[in-house]
Protein backbone atom coordinates (compact mmCIF):
# COMPACT_ATOMS: atom_id res chain seq x y z
CA UNK A 1 0.00 0.00 0.00
CA UNK A 2 1.37 3.69 -0.86
CA UNK A 3 2.06 5.63 2.17
CA UNK A 4 -1.37 7.86 3.11
CA UNK A 5 0.93 10.40 5.04
CA UNK A 6 2.95 11.37 1.75
CA UNK A 7 -0.28 11.11 -0.14
CA UNK A 8 -1.47 13.83 1.94
CA UNK A 9 1.10 15.71 2.19
CA UNK A 10 2.12 15.73 -1.31
CA UNK A 11 -0.76 14.39 -3.65
CA UNK A 12 0.39 15.86 -6.99
CA UNK A 13 3.69 14.07 -6.64
CA UNK A 14 2.27 10.74 -5.53
CA UNK A 15 -0.60 10.90 -8.74
CA UNK A 16 2.70 11.88 -11.20
CA UNK A 17 4.36 8.81 -10.33
CA UNK A 18 1.07 6.95 -10.24
CA UNK A 19 0.76 8.29 -13.55
CA UNK A 20 3.49 6.78 -14.92
CA UNK A 21 2.61 3.34 -14.02
CA UNK A 22 -0.35 4.03 -15.97
CA UNK A 23 -2.79 4.38 -13.42
CA UNK A 24 -6.14 6.26 -14.90
CA UNK A 25 -7.21 9.41 -14.43
CA UNK A 26 -10.19 8.12 -13.30
CA UNK A 27 -8.36 6.20 -10.40
CA UNK A 28 -6.70 8.78 -9.95
CA UNK A 29 -8.96 11.52 -9.29
CA UNK A 30 -11.03 9.37 -7.18
CA UNK A 31 -8.51 8.93 -5.15
CA UNK A 32 -7.85 13.21 -4.55
CA UNK A 33 -11.18 12.95 -3.81
CA UNK A 34 -11.28 10.27 -1.16
CA UNK A 35 -7.86 12.29 0.29
CA UNK A 36 -10.15 15.63 0.36
CA UNK A 37 -12.66 14.06 2.21
CA UNK A 38 -10.62 13.09 4.61
CA UNK A 39 -8.40 16.00 4.97
CA UNK A 40 -11.52 17.68 5.56
CA UNK A 41 -13.02 15.74 7.99
CA UNK A 42 -9.71 15.74 9.78
CA UNK A 43 -9.80 19.38 10.08
CA UNK A 44 -13.40 19.79 11.22
CA UNK A 45 -12.24 17.19 14.03
CA UNK A 46 -9.53 18.66 14.63
CA UNK A 47 -10.82 22.09 14.97
CA UNK A 48 -13.81 20.72 17.44
CA UNK A 49 -11.23 19.17 19.47
CA UNK A 50 -9.48 22.55 20.05
CA UNK A 51 -12.30 23.63 21.23
CA UNK A 52 -13.27 21.27 23.43
CA UNK A 53 -10.03 21.87 24.91
CA UNK A 54 -10.47 25.75 24.92
CA UNK A 55 -13.86 25.10 26.59
CA UNK A 56 -12.41 22.91 29.09
CA UNK A 57 -9.89 25.11 30.21
CA UNK A 58 -12.29 27.85 31.01
CA UNK A 59 -13.89 25.80 33.70
CA UNK A 60 -11.09 26.35 36.07
CA UNK A 61 -11.01 29.84 35.09
CA UNK A 62 -14.78 30.44 35.98
CA UNK A 63 -14.60 28.33 39.11
CA UNK A 64 -11.61 30.17 39.91
CA UNK A 65 -13.71 33.25 39.46
CA UNK A 66 -17.14 32.39 40.68
CA UNK A 67 -18.55 32.34 37.30
CA UNK A 68 -21.84 30.19 36.55
CA UNK A 69 -20.51 26.98 34.48
CA UNK A 70 -23.97 25.93 33.02
CA UNK A 71 -24.11 27.71 29.99
CA UNK A 72 -20.47 26.60 29.22
CA UNK A 73 -21.13 23.28 30.38
CA UNK A 74 -24.13 23.01 27.74
CA UNK A 75 -21.76 24.01 24.93
CA UNK A 76 -19.00 21.29 26.22
CA UNK A 77 -21.99 18.65 26.14
CA UNK A 78 -22.82 19.63 22.74
CA UNK A 79 -19.73 19.65 21.14
CA UNK A 80 -18.62 16.25 22.52
CA UNK A 81 -21.49 15.47 20.88
CA UNK A 82 -20.07 16.63 17.75
CA UNK A 83 -16.99 15.20 18.13
CA UNK A 84 -18.35 11.87 18.38
CA UNK A 85 -20.04 12.35 14.78
CA UNK A 86 -17.16 13.86 13.58
CA UNK A 87 -14.95 10.50 14.23
CA UNK A 88 -17.43 8.33 12.83
CA UNK A 89 -17.11 10.81 9.46
CA UNK A 90 -13.38 10.47 9.53
CA UNK A 91 -13.29 7.10 9.73
CA UNK A 92 -15.79 6.54 7.15
CA UNK A 93 -13.39 8.86 5.29
CA UNK A 94 -10.46 6.47 6.39
CA UNK A 95 -12.45 3.14 5.03
CA UNK A 96 -12.96 4.85 1.71
CA UNK A 97 -9.69 6.01 0.84
CA UNK A 98 -8.06 2.68 2.35
CA UNK A 99 -10.41 0.99 0.18
CA UNK A 100 -9.39 2.91 -3.23
CA UNK A 101 -5.85 2.68 -2.17
CA UNK A 102 -6.03 -1.26 -2.12
CA UNK A 103 -6.31 -0.68 -5.47
CA UNK A 104 -3.29 1.25 -5.98
CA UNK A 105 -0.17 0.12 -7.65
CA UNK A 106 2.96 0.61 -6.07
CA UNK A 107 4.89 3.74 -7.02
CA UNK A 108 7.69 3.08 -9.61
CA UNK A 109 11.11 3.92 -8.68
CA UNK A 110 13.04 7.08 -10.00
CA UNK A 111 15.39 5.69 -12.13
CA UNK A 112 13.04 2.90 -13.69
CA UNK A 113 12.75 3.78 -17.98
CA UNK A 114 9.40 5.12 -18.50
CA UNK A 115 7.26 2.98 -21.50
CA UNK A 116 4.25 1.52 -22.15
CA UNK A 117 5.15 -1.98 -22.31
CA UNK A 118 7.66 -4.87 -22.59
CA UNK A 119 8.64 -3.48 -25.76
CA UNK A 120 10.22 -0.28 -23.83
CA UNK A 121 12.16 -2.74 -21.64
CA UNK A 122 16.02 -2.29 -21.36
CA UNK A 123 18.12 -4.81 -21.78
CA UNK A 124 21.17 -4.65 -19.45
CA UNK A 125 23.03 -7.71 -20.45
CA UNK A 126 23.28 -11.26 -22.19
CA UNK A 127 24.78 -13.94 -20.56
CA UNK A 128 26.61 -16.97 -22.62
CA UNK A 129 26.25 -17.45 -26.48
CA UNK A 130 23.09 -19.33 -27.78
CA UNK A 131 24.67 -22.08 -29.67
CA UNK A 132 24.53 -22.69 -33.34
CA UNK A 133 22.34 -25.63 -35.01
CA UNK A 134 23.69 -27.93 -37.78
CA UNK A 135 20.49 -29.54 -38.25
CA UNK A 136 16.73 -28.34 -38.05
CA UNK A 137 15.24 -27.24 -34.56
CA UNK A 138 12.77 -28.97 -32.89
CA UNK A 139 10.29 -27.19 -30.28
CA UNK A 140 9.98 -28.37 -26.77
CA UNK A 141 6.80 -30.00 -27.17
CA UNK A 142 8.14 -32.24 -30.51
CA UNK A 143 10.99 -33.17 -28.80
CA UNK A 144 8.53 -34.18 -25.32
CA UNK A 145 6.19 -36.36 -27.83
CA UNK A 146 9.20 -37.92 -29.19
CA UNK A 147 10.90 -38.78 -26.10
CA UNK A 148 7.63 -39.65 -24.52
CA UNK A 149 8.36 -37.09 -21.81
CA UNK A 150 5.22 -34.89 -22.06
CA UNK A 151 1.63 -36.31 -22.25
CA UNK A 152 -0.65 -33.05 -23.15
CA UNK A 153 -3.87 -35.19 -23.79
CA UNK A 154 -3.84 -36.87 -20.93
CA UNK A 155 -3.21 -33.46 -18.80
CA UNK A 156 -6.24 -32.14 -20.58
CA UNK A 157 -7.98 -35.73 -19.83
CA UNK A 158 -7.28 -35.05 -15.94
CA UNK A 159 -8.34 -31.38 -15.66
CA UNK A 160 -8.89 -29.38 -19.07
CA UNK A 161 -6.38 -27.66 -21.05
CA UNK A 162 -2.91 -26.02 -19.68
CA UNK A 163 -2.31 -29.17 -17.70
CA UNK A 164 0.12 -31.44 -18.32
CA UNK A 165 1.86 -34.61 -17.26
CA UNK A 166 5.14 -35.43 -17.39
CA UNK A 167 6.54 -38.93 -17.79
CA UNK A 168 10.33 -40.57 -17.11
CA UNK A 169 12.81 -38.83 -17.26
CA UNK A 170 10.86 -35.52 -17.83
CA UNK A 171 9.31 -36.22 -14.68
CA UNK A 172 12.68 -36.88 -13.18
CA UNK A 173 14.27 -33.85 -14.65
CA UNK A 174 11.55 -32.16 -12.97
CA UNK A 175 12.24 -33.16 -9.64
CA UNK A 176 15.92 -32.91 -10.33
CA UNK A 177 16.07 -29.41 -11.37
CA UNK A 178 13.82 -28.68 -7.81
CA UNK A 179 16.58 -30.08 -5.51
CA UNK A 180 19.36 -28.50 -8.05
CA UNK A 181 17.53 -25.15 -7.40
CA UNK A 182 16.97 -25.21 -3.83
CA UNK A 183 20.41 -26.28 -2.63
CA UNK A 184 22.21 -23.82 -5.28
CA UNK A 185 20.09 -21.20 -3.34
CA UNK A 186 20.74 -22.79 0.07
CA UNK A 187 24.48 -22.35 -0.78
CA UNK A 188 24.12 -18.90 -1.52
CA UNK A 189 22.98 -17.87 1.84
CA UNK A 190 18.91 -18.39 1.23
CA UNK A 191 17.87 -20.57 4.20
CA UNK A 192 15.01 -23.44 2.72
CA UNK A 193 11.67 -22.98 4.28
CA UNK A 194 8.62 -25.22 3.07
CA UNK A 195 4.87 -23.84 3.34
CA UNK A 196 1.62 -24.42 2.83
CA UNK A 197 0.27 -23.86 -0.66
CA UNK A 198 -3.10 -22.33 0.27
CA UNK A 199 -3.38 -19.14 1.96
CA UNK A 200 -5.94 -16.84 3.58
CA UNK A 201 -7.28 -13.67 1.98
CA UNK A 202 -5.46 -11.90 4.44
CA UNK A 203 -2.47 -13.05 3.24
CA UNK A 204 -2.85 -12.33 -0.49
CA UNK A 205 -3.80 -8.82 0.63
CA UNK A 206 -0.42 -8.48 2.29
CA UNK A 207 1.52 -9.01 -0.66
CA UNK A 208 -1.02 -7.43 -3.03
CA UNK A 209 -2.98 -9.99 -5.32
CA UNK A 210 -5.94 -9.13 -3.55
CA UNK A 211 -8.47 -7.63 -4.28
CA UNK A 212 -7.26 -6.29 -7.67
CA UNK A 213 -6.37 -9.80 -8.97
CA UNK A 214 -9.58 -11.95 -7.47
CA UNK A 215 -10.20 -13.64 -10.41
CA UNK A 216 -7.02 -14.95 -11.52
CA UNK A 217 -6.93 -17.00 -8.46
CA UNK A 218 -8.44 -20.38 -7.36
CA UNK A 219 -10.77 -20.45 -4.58
CA UNK A 220 -11.70 -22.64 -2.02
CA UNK A 221 -15.40 -23.80 -2.22
CA UNK A 222 -17.06 -22.12 1.00
CA UNK A 223 -14.29 -21.75 2.90
CA UNK A 224 -11.79 -18.47 2.47
CA UNK A 225 -8.67 -20.02 1.39
CA UNK A 226 -6.94 -19.26 -1.99
CA UNK A 227 -4.53 -21.63 -3.71
CA UNK A 228 -0.99 -19.85 -4.00
CA UNK A 229 -0.43 -17.84 -7.63
CA UNK A 230 3.29 -17.94 -6.29
CA UNK A 231 5.37 -19.03 -3.26
CA UNK A 232 6.08 -15.20 -2.60
CA UNK A 233 2.82 -14.67 -1.02
CA UNK A 234 3.38 -17.52 2.17
CA UNK A 235 7.02 -16.62 2.35
CA UNK A 236 6.62 -12.72 2.64
CA UNK A 237 3.46 -13.25 5.32
CA UNK A 238 5.49 -15.66 7.26
CA UNK A 239 6.21 -12.01 8.67
CA UNK A 240 2.62 -10.62 8.92
CA UNK A 241 2.01 -8.56 11.94
CA UNK A 242 5.18 -9.14 13.39
CA UNK A 243 8.09 -7.13 14.61
CA UNK A 244 11.13 -8.73 13.06
CA UNK A 245 14.73 -8.70 15.35
CA UNK A 246 17.05 -6.05 13.45
CA UNK A 247 20.16 -8.16 14.17
CA UNK A 248 17.60 -11.11 12.05
CA UNK A 249 17.56 -9.15 9.18
CA UNK A 250 18.40 -9.19 5.98
CA UNK A 251 15.79 -12.57 6.09
CA UNK A 252 16.98 -14.27 3.14
CA UNK A 253 14.72 -17.31 2.11
CA UNK A 254 14.08 -20.20 -0.55
CA UNK A 255 11.25 -21.95 -1.14
CA UNK A 256 9.62 -25.15 -3.23
CA UNK A 257 5.51 -24.49 -4.34
CA UNK A 258 3.58 -25.67 -7.29
CA UNK A 259 1.86 -22.40 -8.20
CA UNK A 260 -1.95 -21.87 -9.71
CA UNK A 261 -3.29 -19.35 -12.42
CA UNK A 262 -6.08 -19.21 -14.15
CA UNK A 263 -4.96 -16.47 -15.98
CA UNK A 264 -2.49 -18.37 -18.07
CA UNK A 265 -1.91 -15.75 -20.56
CA UNK A 266 -3.75 -14.09 -23.95
CA UNK A 267 -6.04 -16.39 -25.86
CA UNK A 268 -4.15 -17.47 -28.62
CA UNK A 269 -0.55 -17.61 -27.02
CA UNK A 270 2.06 -19.97 -26.12
CA UNK A 271 -1.60 -22.49 -27.06
CA UNK A 272 0.78 -25.64 -27.21
CA UNK A 273 3.40 -26.50 -24.92
CA UNK A 274 4.14 -25.82 -21.49
CA UNK A 275 4.81 -21.85 -21.06
CA UNK A 276 1.58 -20.85 -19.65
CA UNK A 277 -0.24 -23.01 -17.65
CA UNK A 278 -2.53 -23.26 -15.21
CA UNK A 279 -0.79 -25.12 -12.57
CA UNK A 280 3.58 -24.83 -12.42
CA UNK A 281 5.75 -25.50 -10.22
CA UNK A 282 8.75 -22.96 -8.66
CA UNK A 283 11.58 -22.21 -6.52
CA UNK A 284 11.37 -18.99 -5.13
CA UNK A 285 13.43 -16.39 -3.44
CA UNK A 286 11.90 -14.07 -0.95
CA UNK A 287 13.52 -11.25 1.40
CA UNK A 288 12.82 -9.21 4.17
CA UNK A 289 15.45 -6.50 4.52
CA UNK A 290 15.82 -2.70 6.12
CA UNK A 291 15.87 -0.22 3.51
CA UNK A 292 19.25 0.51 3.03
CA UNK A 293 19.89 -3.46 2.78
CA UNK A 294 17.58 -4.23 0.15
CA UNK A 295 19.50 -2.36 -2.88
CA UNK A 296 22.36 -5.53 -2.47
CA UNK A 297 20.18 -7.95 -1.75
CA UNK A 298 18.44 -7.45 -5.04
CA UNK A 299 21.12 -7.35 -6.87
CA UNK A 300 22.45 -10.95 -5.47
CA UNK A 301 19.00 -12.48 -5.89
CA UNK A 302 19.52 -11.08 -9.74
CA UNK A 303 22.97 -12.83 -9.92
CA UNK A 304 21.89 -15.95 -7.97
CA UNK A 305 18.88 -16.64 -10.38
CA UNK A 306 21.39 -15.95 -13.04
CA UNK A 307 23.64 -18.06 -11.76
CA UNK A 308 21.47 -21.00 -11.97
CA UNK A 309 20.68 -20.20 -15.42
CA UNK A 310 25.02 -20.52 -16.04
CA UNK A 311 25.16 -23.55 -14.33
CA UNK A 312 22.62 -25.23 -16.20
CA UNK A 313 25.01 -23.94 -19.74
CA UNK A 314 21.53 -21.98 -20.52
CA UNK A 315 21.77 -18.61 -22.34
CA UNK A 316 20.00 -16.06 -21.43
CA UNK A 317 19.36 -11.73 -20.98
CA UNK A 318 19.06 -9.62 -17.55
CA UNK A 319 16.17 -7.33 -18.58
CA UNK A 320 15.20 -4.14 -17.13
CA UNK A 321 11.29 -3.86 -17.01
CA UNK A 322 9.85 0.07 -17.78
CA UNK A 323 6.66 1.90 -15.90
CA UNK A 324 4.16 0.20 -17.91
CA UNK A 325 5.12 -3.34 -17.35
CA UNK A 326 5.91 -3.22 -13.69
CA UNK A 327 3.62 -5.47 -11.72
CA UNK A 328 1.40 -4.18 -9.42
CA UNK A 329 3.18 -4.54 -6.42
CA UNK A 330 6.96 -3.60 -7.49
CA UNK A 331 8.83 -0.82 -7.38
CA UNK A 332 11.59 -1.88 -9.76
CA UNK A 333 12.12 -5.26 -11.27
CA UNK A 334 14.57 -7.24 -13.30
CA UNK A 335 13.19 -10.02 -15.72
CA UNK A 336 15.55 -12.73 -16.71
CA UNK A 337 14.95 -13.99 -20.05
CA UNK A 338 15.99 -17.84 -20.92
CA UNK A 339 16.92 -18.40 -24.95
CA UNK A 340 14.67 -20.50 -26.85
CA UNK A 341 15.89 -21.64 -30.22
CA UNK A 342 13.07 -23.53 -30.89
CA UNK A 343 11.05 -20.20 -31.05
CA UNK A 344 14.05 -18.10 -31.98
CA UNK A 345 13.22 -15.71 -28.76
CA UNK A 346 14.14 -14.69 -25.45
CA UNK A 347 11.23 -16.00 -23.00
CA UNK A 348 10.96 -14.80 -19.16
CA UNK A 349 11.96 -17.26 -16.71
CA UNK A 350 12.50 -15.00 -13.55
CA UNK A 351 10.95 -12.12 -12.39
CA UNK A 352 13.17 -9.92 -9.49
CA UNK A 353 11.31 -7.71 -7.91
CA UNK A 354 11.59 -5.10 -5.02
CA UNK A 355 8.14 -3.73 -3.48
CA UNK A 356 10.27 -1.25 -0.77
CA UNK A 357 7.46 -0.24 2.00
CA UNK A 358 4.67 -1.57 -0.34
CA UNK A 359 3.70 -4.82 0.77
CA UNK A 360 5.30 -4.27 4.84
CA UNK A 361 2.78 -1.60 5.28
CA UNK A 362 -0.52 -3.50 4.03
CA UNK A 363 1.56 -6.92 5.91
CA UNK A 364 2.63 -4.75 9.08
CA UNK A 365 6.34 -5.96 9.03
CA UNK A 366 8.16 -3.98 10.77
CA UNK A 367 11.63 -4.15 12.66
CA UNK A 368 12.89 -1.47 15.34
CA UNK A 369 15.73 1.05 15.21
CA UNK A 370 16.31 3.19 18.01
CA UNK A 371 13.32 2.23 19.62
CA UNK A 372 10.81 3.21 16.75
CA UNK A 373 9.48 0.85 14.42
CA UNK A 374 10.24 0.79 11.42
CA UNK A 375 8.75 -0.75 8.39
CA UNK A 376 10.90 -3.34 5.98
CA UNK A 377 11.64 -3.84 2.56
CA UNK A 378 10.40 -7.04 0.62
CA UNK A 379 11.84 -8.81 -2.19
CA UNK A 380 10.82 -11.50 -4.62
CA UNK A 381 11.93 -13.42 -7.42
CA UNK A 382 11.75 -16.79 -9.03
CA UNK A 383 14.44 -18.77 -8.96
CA UNK A 384 13.25 -20.59 -11.37
CA UNK A 385 10.29 -21.40 -12.83
CA UNK A 386 10.80 -24.89 -12.97
CA UNK A 387 8.88 -26.03 -16.45
CA UNK A 388 10.15 -22.87 -18.15
CA UNK A 389 13.46 -24.28 -16.89
CA UNK A 390 12.78 -27.54 -18.74
CA UNK A 391 11.73 -26.08 -21.83
CA UNK A 392 14.65 -24.21 -21.98
CA UNK A 393 16.61 -27.32 -21.24
CA UNK A 394 15.04 -29.26 -23.81
CA UNK A 395 15.66 -27.04 -26.72
CA UNK A 396 19.08 -25.51 -25.81
CA UNK A 397 20.19 -29.09 -25.24
CA UNK A 398 18.94 -31.53 -27.98
CA UNK A 399 20.53 -33.51 -30.59
CA UNK A 400 19.77 -34.15 -34.48
CA UNK A 401 18.38 -37.28 -33.09
CA UNK A 402 15.72 -36.05 -31.13
CA UNK A 403 17.24 -37.01 -27.56
CA UNK A 404 18.18 -34.45 -25.26
CA UNK A 405 21.57 -34.32 -23.31
CA UNK A 406 21.21 -33.83 -19.39
CA UNK A 407 23.61 -30.68 -17.90
CA UNK A 408 26.19 -32.39 -16.05
CA UNK A 409 24.97 -30.64 -12.61
CA UNK A 410 21.77 -32.07 -12.67
CA UNK A 411 23.38 -35.70 -13.49
CA UNK A 412 24.01 -36.93 -9.68
CA UNK A 413 20.34 -35.67 -8.79
CA UNK A 414 18.93 -37.73 -11.53
CA UNK A 415 21.31 -41.07 -10.60
CA UNK A 416 23.28 -40.49 -14.28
Amino acid sequence: MIDLKLLQKDFDTVAGALARKKVSVELLSDLKDKNETLKIAKQSFEAAQADQNAMSKLFGQYKREGKDTAELKEKVDANKEKLTSLIDVQREAEEALTKVVMAIPNIPDADVPDGDDEDQNVELKKVLTPREFDFDIQEHFELGDKNGWIDFERGVKLAHSRFVVLHGEGARLERALINFMLDFNRERGYHEVSVPQLVNRQALEGTGQLPKFEDDLYKMQDEELYLIPTAEVPLTNLFQDEIVPEDKLPVKMTGYTSCFRKEAGAAGRDTRGMIRQHQFHKVELVAITKPEQSEDVFNDMVETASGILSALDLPHRIVQLCTGDLGFSAARTIDIEVWLPGQGKYREISSISNTREFQARRAKIRYKENKKNMLVNTLNGSSLAVGRTIVAIMENHQNADGTITIPEVLRPYMGM
